[in-house]
């Protein structure tokens, strides 16, 4: 489904819904008994976001070193076609994972359906809503049959309405970064007491930080066989590879840099650096507008790989990269279990909030319009003119890298 029409349905059915469901449950609620006993079974949800599962990952192996002596686990729902972002650093075991698919509305609703008898069949006790933007997760908190539901209320702030299912409001906070607002959930779950609002606790720079992940020769000589398969005359004893990604979700087109500033950018790369090719990256269905780029290049040395690896291949080609200039996107989070520095060019969004937690430099005009974005419109910009990413021209970009290029060129 389009972008906008899920948008759409989690309006016009889900604020119903939410109201409907509020006023069930609090009817329910005078029949059934409070229980006291400690989590055991944590469902996290987050559905449309890739990027997410790597933001969340600290927030998860937090609980997961709490439960696993007290023969708990951590569970995940997603949406199908981002499950391979969990995979990742493998931190919840795929039995454990729930997948719903958002493909068309009769598969979306038959997966939903599904879910809350996975949710028993699983015996989830606690479920950690990490979304800000949907109803809809808000709805599968509700009815999965958890006795603690933790998720982001808006208190007196501007938000979206989601109801009142949750047993602990945490107050998102659009001041720290997104990582840390996740682990604010898990940390008002752990609380042995009641907090008006939750979470109040200090969550240090320390307690975000990923670990990294190492790769085989094997695994490495397999993603660089498929390098030079694509490029002729790349040599790896002697050539570097540099990686741009143009790309962003239709979640916020407007996150794009301009594909003329890509082009003019790439051409200053290789003219500065002639032991260097840059590969463009992207998902299979992106090949067609790296084609693009790559033609506008003109260069042998400009490469179109997009498609080429699978996204658990990713971390793989990072490892044996040199760096990589990307639209603030999935790949830069993905490249924060490596050691690859990634160059993030933000606009409609802030790099205080969503920024990498690897080796990254955020490149950010921040003006007056900027970010347009938030938790308090659906993520959504009346935005139609991106200046924000315009204004940061090619020529500032390269000054940014050029000492990348040097280090190469040494």
């Amino acid at each position: 489904m389009k972008v906008d029409t899920m948008r759409r349905i989690d309006y016009y059915f889900g604020v119903p819904l939410c109201f409907l469901g509020s006023l069930l449950q609090k009817i329910l609620s005078i029949f059934f008994k409070k229980s006291n006993e400690p989590p055991r079974n944590v469902l996290f949800i987050e559905l449309s976001e890739m990027g997410s599962a790597i933001l969340v990952d600290p927030a998860m192996k937090k609980l997961k070193k709490i439960l696993l002596p007290a023969g708990g686990n951590i569970h995940f729902a997603i949406f199908k076609k981002n499950k391979p972002s969990l995979e990742l650093l493998k931190t919840v075991d795929d039995e454990k994972i729930y997948t719903i698919r958002e493909d068309n509305i009769f598969n979306f609703i038959i997966d939903a359906l599904k879910f809350f008898i996975w949710t028993r069949k699983k015996k989830i006790d606690s479920v950690i809503d990490l979304e800000l933007f949907s109803r809809f997760t808000a709805l599968l908190t509700a009815f999965s049959g958890a006795r603690y539901k933790v998720g982001f209320h808006a208190y007196y702030n501007e938000g979206l309405y989601r109801g009142g299912f949750l047993t602990h409001k945490v107050l998102y906070n659009p001041h720290i970064h997104i990582a840390k607002n996740f682990i604010a959930l898990v940390n008002a779950l752990l609380s042995e007491k009641k907090e008006i609002p939750y979470s109040k606790t200090m969550i240090s720079d320390k307690e975000i930080t990923l670990a990294k992940v190492e790769y085989s020769t094997a695994e490495k000589k397999s993603v660089m066989d498929i390098i030079c398969s694509c490029a002729d005359k790349f040599r790896p004893n002697i050539h570097k590879i540099i990686l741009v990604n143009p790309n962003a979700s239709e979640l916020l087109i407007q996150r794009r840099w301009p594909p003329e500033y890509f082009t003019k950018l790439i051409k200053m790369i290789l003219t500065q650096c002639s032991g260097a090719f840059v590969f463009i990256t992207g998902d299979s269905r992106e090949r067609e507008e790296a084609e693009i780029l790559r033609k506008n290049v003109a260069q042998e040395r400009c490469i179109n790989f997009a498609g080429r690896v699978t996204l658990a291949q990713l971390p793989i080609l990072y490892s044996i990269s040199e760096f990589m200039v990307s639209n603030d996107s999935g790949p830069p989070h993905f490249a924060s279990v490596t050691n690859m520095h990634t160059y993030v060019i933000f606009g409609p969004e802030t790099p205080d909030l969503y920024g990498s937690l690897g080796r990254s430099t955020p490149i950010y005009a921040g003006l007056a319009c900027s970010p347009c974005v938030s938790a308090a419109n659906h993520r959504k910009t009346a935005c139609r003119d991106n200046v924000c990413l315009q204004v940061i021209k090619p020529e500032k970009v390269f000054e940014i890298i050029k000492k990348e290029l040097e280090k190469i060129n040494a």
